[in-house]
Order: structure tokens, then sequence, then C-alpha cells
């Protein structure tokens, strides 16, 4: 089989359909469409199925894409074993964060890192959208509540960063500021900023109407905590916001108090192909990620 073949396999299940793979790598859809045909008729079982307009891959497709992802690793790893006699590694090292780690970790990460090249991006986007990043970077800080569903780990690396609690934004002249830890009954018939639907941490308000007996009232959606933290200085409503990468937004007219009797957090984790991670390159600026973010936590 065509390692080539097989990677496109891999990238239409990441992308979503044929056009976008066709982009990323430089072809023409009906060239993608073509090579994937060729792919098919190598295989005596469906590798695709039309969902709607979308093309998805089915099980089997499914499998053949994690095969083609061990096929690329070894590829890579056999380049590496040549590159390991050179000077370096040109190559800049791709990374995405959603917002408020890449204010939490960007600067740091570029501090630790030793004339190791990167390219760094934000994405922020809906929890099940993260694995999809990982066609595009070689690293992509993802993050989700504890109850949400794992990363597809078939087919990728998940390595832990930090288990982030996650806090109650308040004015400092609230009422709820002076407590050290807020009842959830507390919180009833308070106005709240969330996040857009489908982000991760738009389940915790519905974890705290649980708690609290009291639906929540949402008066703003911000996925921006900078902005957020605006509207809670002055006054208009209460958020839920991470203590680790929103530590220093807790300034100014702004505290952050945990809830008492219960315990809410979010993982967050940095996703890869296995093939990135066989760039050496990769490897390092994944350990100082790792390094960066223990003393965040700390």
């Amino acid at each position: 089989m065509d390692p080539m073949r097989l990677r496109l396999l891999r990238e239409l299940d990441d992308r979503g359909s044929v056009s976008a793979v066709a982009a990323a790598l430089h072809v023409s859809a009906s060239a993608g469409s073509q090579q994937l045909a060729i792919l098919q008729a190598d295989v005596p079982v469906p590798l695709t199925v039309k969902q709607g307009r979308r093309l998805v891959l089915t099980d089997a497709g499914r499998a053949l894409a994690a095969a083609g992802a061990r096929v690329d690793e070894a590829l890579v790893l056999a380049r590496e074993s040549v590159g390991a006699f050179l000077a370096h590694d040109a190559a800049p090292v791709r990374v995405s964060a959603f917002h408020s780690a890449g204010v939490a970790l960007f600067g740091p990460l570029l501090a630790a890192l030793d004339g190791v090249p990167v390219a760094l991006t934000d994405e922020d986007v809906a929890r099940e959208e993260f694995p999809g990043l990982v066609a595009a970077h070689d690293l992509v800080i993802a993050h989700r509540l504890a109850h949400d569903p794992d990363w597809p780990r078939e087919r990728m690396v998940v390595t832990p960063l930090f288990v982030e609690p996650l806090d109650v934004a308040l004015p400092a002249a609230h009422p709820l500021a002076s407590a050290d830890r807020i009842d959830p009954a507390a919180l009833r018939g308070q106005t709240w900023i969330s996040t857009h639907e489908g982000f991760p941490l738009t389940g915790v308000l519905q974890a705290i109407a649980a708690l609290s007996g009291e639906p929540p009232v949402i008066a703003h959606r911000v996925n921006e905590f900078f902005v957020a933290a605006q509207i809670v200085r002055a006054g208009a409503a209460i958020a839920v916001m991470p203590r680790f990468t929103a530590r220093s937004l807790a300034t100014d007219g702004m505290v952050l108090r945990p809830l008492a009797g219960v315990t809410l957090n979010r993982h967050v984790d940095v996703l890869a192909r296995p093939d990135a991670l066989a760039r050496a390159a990769v490897r390092r600026v994944r350990a100082a990620l790792g390094d960066v973010a223990a003393d965040l936590a700390r």
C-alpha cells in the first residue's frame, strides 16, 4: 500500500472532507478522490461511506488509517536516524493552544526552549474539534472537563499537562467574595457569563445548577477570559474561570473563589500524531511544555 494513500485516509478522518484534505496536501480535490479510489480498489471492504454530503471513514477505514499512522511514524523515525547527524532540525515545531493556555504557557515556553524553532498559534474550538487539529499542528494543547469523553487515543498520543481546578470569578465588592469558599446554594439567582455552546466550560454551569437546584441565568456568552474579566469587574455578572491560567486576571476588582463541597476541574493535555513525535524537536518542545505546565500548577 502506498504510504501517501494511507495518509489521505488519515487526513480525511482528521479534516472531515476531501476538499480540506486536498487543500492541506496541495493537490486537487479530484486527484485526492482518485487516490482514495485506487486505495479502495486494493481493499475488499468499504473504507468510506457517505453521511449526507460528507465522506466519512468506516470502522475498517479508521483501522487502516491507524495502521497508516504507524507507517508514517516509522518513516519519520527513518528520516530522523539520518537527521540526527545534522546540526539541527530547521523545521519549526507547530504548537497550537486554546486562548487561556496560550496566555499562560507560550511566554514561558519560548523562554525555556534553547534554539528549537517553534511556530505558535491560538486555536479555540469546541471540545470535539481538538483532535482534528493534529492534522495541522505538531502539538495541540487541548482541554476537556473531567466527565467529558476521553480523547481518541487509538489515533493520537495524549500527554497530560495538568488537572486544573475551576473557580467562580466574582467582583471584589460582591457579597460572596468575602468567603473563602462558596456554597453552591448561595449562587441561586446570580447572573452568569458562559462560554459559547459546545466549548468545554459550558457544561460547568449545568453542574453548578445541579448543585444549587436552580438553572443558571446566562446574560453573556464570551469565550475570551480577558473580556469576561472586564464584565465581572464591572459587576454585571459572575463566571467560571480556571484557577491556574486565569490567575493573572484575579486583580483590580476581581477575585477567584472555589466552590465548597465539590471539586470542579478540567484536564489540559497535549495531543499529537505518533509520526509528529518521531521528530526529536517535537519531543523536546513537548518536554519543555511539561516543565512549564508543572511550574504553572505549582
